[in-house]
Parts: C-alpha cells; sequence; structure tokens
C-alpha cells in the first residue's frame, strides 16, 4: 500500500484531522502499542500519529504490530525508518514478545472480512479473546495508562425496532451459528476486560466501531462497503447481493480512528463507547446508490449464492447512538458524502 501516501488527498485528510485534534499533544513522550497494524482501523490509527510525528518531532514511540514485516514495512514505508515508528512482531493467537514498557495499547487485531470469520471461525475466536487476554494480562505486570479494545457493533445482535444501539442494549445472536464466531467473541472479549478490571484493577476502555470504510481497506476486504468503493474507483457497476434495506453506521476510517486515540485518552475504566457519525447513519442501498453516483457506474441487482448468504451480517438494523462518545467531547469530521467521495478519490489517486 505504498500507494496511500502519494494521494494529496489522503495527505490532506491527516493534516486537517490533526490540526483539529490539538489534545494528540498529550501523547507526546509515550509509547503506543497497535495490534492489527495494517488493518482498516489499526492503519488509520497507525498514520495519524506517524503524520503527527512527522509534523511536530513528537517524541511517540509508535510500535506497528502484526505478522509480517514485511507487510508492515511496505504499508509504512515512509515512515518504517524513523525512530519513532517501530515495527513489532505479534500473532494474537500465540504468546508474543512484548516491549518492556507501554504506556499505551491499541488493540485492533481481529478477523473482520465475512470469508474469513466463515471459514475460520476458530481463529476469529482465538484472535479475540486470547490475543486480548495476553494484552491484559501484560498490564497487570507492567504500568499500563490505558488499553483500549476494539470490539464491533455485531455484539448487539438483532433487534426488532430500527432505532440506534444505545451501549445498554444487546439483542440474539444464535450461538450454534459458525458466522457468530465474531460477535460471540468479541461479546465474550468484553466480559474478559472487565473481569480484569474487577480482579486485577487494570484500566481498560472498549470501543465498537460501527461499519468503517476508506482507503486503508485493501483489494482483500470483502466487506460491501469496501467492495462498492474499489468498483466504484475502477469504473465498474457495482452488484448487490440483497435488496439494501438494512441499516447501518457508516463512519471514515480517520474519524474511527480518531474516536480511539480519544477514548485511549478520555475514556473511563470499564466503559464501551459506540464509534458512530451521526451524519452517516443509511442503508446499504444508499450506500451503493451514493457510490454508483460518485463512480458513475451502474447499480445492479444478483441473487446471492448460498455460499455468499452465509457470510452475511444477520443484523437488519446496526445503528449506532453515539451520543456517550459525542458527550465525552469528541466529534466525527467527516459525513458519509465527503467521506464516501474522498475514499473513491483517494483509491483513484493512489492506484491501490
Amino acid at each position: 500500500m505504498k500507494g496511500l501516501y502519494v494521494s494529496k488527498t489522503y495527505k490532506d485528510d491527516l493534516d486537517f484531522i490533526i490540526e483539529k485534534l490539538i489534545w494528540l499533544k498529550h501523547f507526546e513522550g509515550k509509547s503506543i502499542f497497535i495490534t492489527g497494524s495494517t488493518g482498516l482501523i489499526g492503519s488509520a490509527v497507525a498514520d495519524i500519529l506517524l503524520r503527527y510525528s512527522e509534523l511536530h518531532n513528537g517524541d511517540i514511540k509508535i510500535y506497528l504490530a502484526g505478522r509480517s514485516r514485511e507487510r508492515v514495512t511496505n504499508r509504512f514505508s515512509k515512515y518504517i525508518s524513523q525512530k519513532y515508528c517501530i515495527y513489532r512482531e505479534y500473532d494474537a493467537t500465540r504468546k508474543n514478545e512484548l516491549p518492556d514498557s507501554l504506556d499505551y495499547i491499541i488493540h485492533a487485531a481481529s478477523n473482520a472480512y465475512p470469508y474469513l470469520i466463515q471459514n475460520n471461525p476458530v481463529e476469529t475466536m482465538q484472535d479475540n479473546f486470547c490475543g486480548l487476554m495476553e494484552l491484559l494480562q501484560y498490564c497487570v505486570d507492567h504500568t499500563v495508562q490505558n488499553v483500549v479494545y476494539v470490539s464491533s457493533s455485531e455484539i448487539y445482535g438483532r433487534k426488532d425496532n430500527n432505532n440506534p444501539y444505545q451501549e445498554n442494549e444487546y439483542g440474539y445472536i444464535d450461538v450454534l451459528n459458525p458466522r457468530s464466531s465474531y460477535p460471540i467473541s468479541k461479546r465474550a472479549a468484553e466480559t474478559l476486560c472487565a473481569s480484569y478490571i474487577a480482579e486485577k484493577d487494570i484500566a481498560v476502555s472498549i470501543v465498537r466501531p460501527g461499519h468503517i470504510y476508506g482507503p486503508t481497506a485493501t483489494r482483500k476486504d470483502n466487506r460491501v462497503s469496501t467492495a462498492f468503493a474499489y468498483n466504484a474507483s475502477d469504473g465498474k457497476d457495482i452488484i448487490m447481493k440483497s435488496d439494501g434495506a438494512q441499516i447501518r453506521s457508516y463512519c471514515y476510517m480517520l474519524d474511527c480512528a480518531s474516536a480511539i486515540l480519544y477514548v485511549l485518552l478520555k475514556g473511563k475504566k470499564g466503559e464501551a463507547y459506540n464509534i458512530s457519525n451521526p451524519n452517516s447513519i443509511m442503508s446499504i442501498r444508499e450506500l451503493a446508490e451514493y457510490l454508483a453516483k460518485v463512480g458513475n457506474v451502474r447499480l445492479k441487482f444478483e441473487l446471492p449464492s448460498q455460499d455468499e448468504k452465509k457470510a452475511f451480517n444477520p443484523m437488519n438494523n446496526s445503528s449506532l447512538n453515539s451520543e456517550k462518545l459525542c458527550g465525552l467531547g469528541w466529534s466525527g469530521l467527516f459525513d458519509a458524502k465527503l467521506g464516501l467521495e474522498h475514499t473513491v478519490k483517494i483509491i483513484k489517486e493512489a492506484k491501490i
């Protein structure tokens, strides 16, 4: 993904958000460990911190944790040789050698692609639970100011109305469906956080992102927001495999990243915060129609295969109420129109 850094729009978006996030200066002199650093969300968090350090000579030690040195090196090619950018081998399914000291931890490593969840449900559960347990145990033995666990809106399950979920609402999840390996293990991981807080008195906050989109998602990501954005960028027709009536909270990845960093700094111990831009709640069909318009392509409908149906998110409504996060002091800067337009533009500029 070397191309992202040649996109003027992406650089401008980073500079715009850094200008607004004046509180980033509080991370200077600190060390931050980011798992899932090459993922859609983790890489956006890393890019904000790396660009901030570049612009402000900020003394932030940024650990980019991942399974592949090559993948991390390629993704962060502009920064990997800088002293503030440190690769750390990390695999959420096994024991890792962690740094001697850390001020903050962001755990964003997870199987999030529908086909990975469907085809690797065991590994999905391991990533979400076992990887987190190792990091929480690290906090028992070391002084860490805060951990942010990146959970998911899928933990809420199905509900009977279209009102956005508040943090204390939980609906039905079929525990015997292997596709539930993702939301069930995310639920269990949140309870693990609460258990470590109660028994070990460590600092952990939880974020529950809605449907995050943006150019930091790779072409391997088969979530509809990503697939549709790449089709629009490539000039290809957008193919929908449902009526698109499902309601989602969409959020540009840089807004999601800023929310995670804000909760890392300001979040309360044991609290969960929905990440959602209230100006970006829409149906899948509305998302597809807008991307088709931006890309000047056609929107078509096809029947899904049985395998495709199995990988679908079963929630008809996964919109999120973000009043709790906004009440903490956070606000999104990219509404759906701006974020989707920039996503298509950046993909084209970066030729990714």
